[in-house]
């Protein structure tokens, strides 16, 4: 077992200046998404020119945070918000949903899609490999914060918080949603499948990393289970994720076949 060591949650102090580890793990996901776009960008059937990709990942910076910070208020402190109105802007201590931030990107998306001419679903495919960067980095932020962490367990992995042997729940997801979707996504999306295929790939595997992950993971104190007294938050948001996923796979492969026929 690895006995959690208390991390200092600022990185670097520059005078009044201090930069935490959450928000660096924001800007190693943002830029390592930003230098694999690039990449992307100079293969011959991709639909966006490195230039493009440059104003891109600033439309996706503003989904992430502004959408990711809404959500985490709406989905999981609203309670708070109406009490503090003001945490909304406290970035640093955490609080950032997923599922918020999907949807921020998604709304990015379209809007620069209808600016740039680029169809919505060539713009998502072109972006689902590259932001499992922003997704590994995410978690090992939580982490570093100490915070998401697993139910109690006696596997030989298992962190020690406070004396209590847990799961490492924030890990798990880095080494699933970061390292393992970004190789099967690259990978898949090299051999040139059909439109929407990539996303729907996308959904598929986030959903069921984090779905299986949730099973380990402590929900949230102040909402614990939900559905049927096991089910959490999380699962529930993300389940419709799969579901979506799948439906895509089957039109992009049926439209494919449709096609060549």
């Amino acid at each position: 077992m690895f006995v959690y060591p208390e991390i200092d949650p600022i990185a670097v102090e520059l005078g009044p200046l201090a930069v935490r580890w959450y928000g660096l793990m924001y800007v190693i996901g943002i830029l390592g998404g930003w230098w694999l776009g690039r990449v992307q960008a100079r293969r011959p059937w991709s639909p966006l020119t490195p230039v493009q990709v440059d104003d891109m990942v600033t439309w996706i910076a503003l989904g992430v945070i502004l959408g990711g910070r809404v959500g985490s208020i709406l989905f999981y402190n609203f309670g708070d918000f109406i009490a503090d109105p003001l945490m909304i802007l406290r970035i640093w201590q955490g609080g950032m949903s997923f599922h918020g931030g999907f949807l921020g990107v998604l709304l990015a998306m379209w809007l620069f899609g209808r600016r740039t001419g680029v169809g919505f679903w060539q713009l998502t495919d072109f972006i689902a490999p590259v932001v499992t960067i922003g997704l590994g980095a995410g978690r090992i932020g939580n982490f570093i914060n100490g915070e998401l962490w697993g139910k109690v367990t006696d596997v030989p992995w298992a962190v020690v918080v406070n004396g209590v042997p847990r799961h490492a729940s924030q890990l798990y997801e880095a080494l699933l949603e970061g390292l393992l979707l970004f190789v099967v996504l690259w990978t898949f999306a090299s051999r040139q499948p059909p439109r929407m295929a990539v996303s729907g790939l996308f959904l598929v595997g986030y959903g069921v990393s984090r779905f299986a992950v949730e099973f380990v993971r402590l929900p949230d104190a102040h909402i614990g289970y939900m559905a049927w007294g096991w089910l959490t938050r999380g699962q529930l948001l993300t389940a419709p994720m799969i579901i979506w996923g799948l439906v895509l796979l089957v039109l992009a492969y049926r439209r494919q076949t449709a096609t060549a026929s």
